[in-house]
């Protein structure tokens, strides 16, 4: 069996699931994690259900995912500067410890959705400070929204997700310290900027995001996925059409 130490300096070298002895597995959405001595390593697969209705059944989805939010990482990282995946290989990843965060933060710069907790829901129900946040009247579905919102939730666990939060809940019930939060609340800000210059350069609009965060020896650091289509929602600039759909997604 490899050791710990062999697998981390292999690490450029691609592995599959099925032959590293790495550890107790975990298999997840979009990758199989294997984990030792609080060191993680994360192989990529195929099980992507976003790249499905997006891109279609594609070959090697898992890669492209991984390198996608690689690439990401890149162009943001004069925002945050630290990430906890290491991405040397398009089939593995290191993932370093991290103390995460227990709230995701949703950035949106448009209203729509149909789900029970989705701004487009909550304000065509009548609600005109969805999350906390006040919103003009007189907007309509897929409208885009006078600045981007953060509509934070709790981290998903044990099958739960998309609890609604507001700022002050977060900061009033101590799950996030304010210094810390107002720091996160920038940097997803600014981060969901540039993915909005980038996308809109490639014609494509970027609809909303999910960022998690964490610290990593007391520094901000991402802890996930960068604008890949497992986190984040795009339309095409000049249709408002997520391929050959007839309305954005919802």
């Amino acid at each position: 069996m490899l050791s710990q130490n062999d697998l981390l300096q292999a690490v450029p070298h691609a592995f599959t699931t099925t032959d590293l002895p790495y550890g107790e597995k975990t298999t997840g959405k979009v990758r199989d994690t294997y984990t030792q001595d609080n060191q993680r390593i994360l192989i990529t697969t195929d099980r992507v259900s976003a790249f499905d209705r997006v891109l279609g059944a594609i070959p090697f989805k898992g890669q492209v995912l991984n390198q996608l939010s690689a690439w990401w990482f890149k162009q943001t990282r004069d925002i945050v500067a630290n990430h906890v995946i290491a991405t040397p290989d398009p089939n593995v990843t290191i993932a370093h410890d991290a103390d995460t965060l227990p709230v995701e933060i949703i950035v949106r710069g448009y209203i729509t959705g149909v789900t029970s907790t989705s701004l487009w829901t909550l304000y065509n129900a009548g609600d005109r400070t969805p999350y906390g946040i006040p919103l003009p009247d007189g907007l309509q579905k897929n409208d885009p929204l006078p600045t981007p919102i953060i509509t934070p939730t709790t981290k998903a666990t044990g099958g739960a997700h998309d609890e609604r939060l507001t700022r002050d809940e977060i900061l009033e019930s101590g799950l996030v310290a304010p210094d810390l939060y107002e720091q996160v609340e920038a940097a997803a800000l600014a981060i969901f900027a540039r993915g909005q210059e980038v996308a809109n350069k490639a014609g494509l609009i970027l609809v909303d995001t999910k960022y998690e965060f964490g610290l990593i020896n007391g520094e901000l650091a991402l802890i996930d996925e960068v604008h890949t289509p497992d986190s984040s929602r795009y339309w095409i600039l000049d249709t408002y059409q997520p391929g050959s759909t007839t309305e954005p997604k919802n």
